[in-house]
Order: C-alpha cells, then structure tokens, then sequence
C-alpha cells in the first residue's frame, strides 16, 4: 500500500507462479524454436542427437549432465544478478535456489531499459550469443545443445514478464518489485 500511496502504479500481472507458468507455455515453444534456429545455422541438429528415433526413445542421464544443469541454472541466474546496478552493494537484492530453480529478487528501483536486459539477458548471452561462439570453435555437443534448448525454455516466464513489462510500462519510467508485486512509476526528466 505503501508503494501505491507515493504513486507507484502496480503491473497487471500473474499472481501466482503456476499461473505464470501455464500463460507462458506458448512462449517456451517460440523460445525454443529460436534456439533450435540459432544452433541450427552453424551446427546440425535433429530429434536422433537427443534419443528420439521412429523406433525408439532413449534418454541417458549421466554425472556430467547433471553437473551441466546444475551449472546452466547457476549460471543463468548469476547473469540475471550481475547486471542489476551495483548488486554487490544492495541489501534488497538476492540470490537463491529452491527445487523447481533458481531466482533473483531486487526491490531496487530499476530504469524499464536496465529492467529489460536483467530480464532477457540470460536468453541473449546462454541461448543466441553462446551456441554461435561455441559453433564456431566445433565445440557444440550434443548435451549443450540439449542446455541451451532447456534454458531458452526455461525463460519462458521471464519472456512472459519482458512482454508485459514492454506492453505496460512506459518508456522512461522505473520499476520496483515488492515481494512478487511488481510496481512501476514515470521518471521526470529535466
């Protein structure tokens, strides 16, 4: 209420993570298929480099995939947290990891450009950007391949956020979460 009364408006958005989830499916596919398009221009890629033949399904989960997931979701939330503005110094910015991932969470007040990026940035740097560098040097497995799908599926809900966030907010203003409330407000320019 507090935000309210000093003239943040509140975002329309998902109050509930499932929610979230379910109304951001649709954008898990495009993500995905950017992906596949990505490392598709410099690398092959077909539904047999992940077990999926017409005669059979076969899934293998060894050591090191499980040690690539860990590190994929490691790394895609860092990314998320490096780029808030002066992260190091904030006591209202934190890190942290339950059984269904890893979040990033700042109730700092953050320009709607900076916002954008601290939102897509883990899609741009770990599902466009990495697969071309990684093409380029034939270092492209199979089981990266299969990180880079899975973290341009996983964001998803930050998609789902980015989209409202650019439909909603308006250019110069700045934004501030309050627990899983996110407000923004406009910033008087001089």
């Amino acid at each position: 209420m507090e935000l309210i009364k000093n003239s943040w408006i509140p975002m329309k958005e998902p109050k509930i993570l499932t929610s979230a989830i379910l109304l951001s499916t649709p954008l898990m596919i495009v993500a995905a298929i950017i992906s596949i398009g990505i490392i598709n221009i410099f690398s092959s890629i077909s539904l047999s480099d992940f077990g999926l033949t017409p005669d059979e399904i076969s899934i293998t989960i060894n050591l090191s995939s499980i040690f690539g997931l860990n590190l994929l979701l490691i790394l895609h939330e860092l990314l998320h947290l490096i780029f808030i503005p002066n992260f190091t110094k904030s006591e209202k910015t934190y890190i942290g990891f339950t059984l269904f991932g890893g979040f990033v969470i700042t109730e700092e007040e953050i320009l709607k450009s900076r916002y954008i990026f601290i939102t897509i940035g883990p899609f741009i740097i770990i599902s466009i950007i990495l697969p071309l560098i990684l093409s380029a040097f034939g270092l492209l497995t199979t089981t990266l391949k299969f990180l880079i799908i899975l973290n341009s599926m996983a964001l998803s809900v930050d998609i789902l956020n980015l989209l409202l966030i650019i439909k909603q907010v308006p250019k110069n203003a700045i934004l501030k979460s309050n627990g899983p409330n996110t407000y923004w407000k406009n910033v008087q320019m001089n």
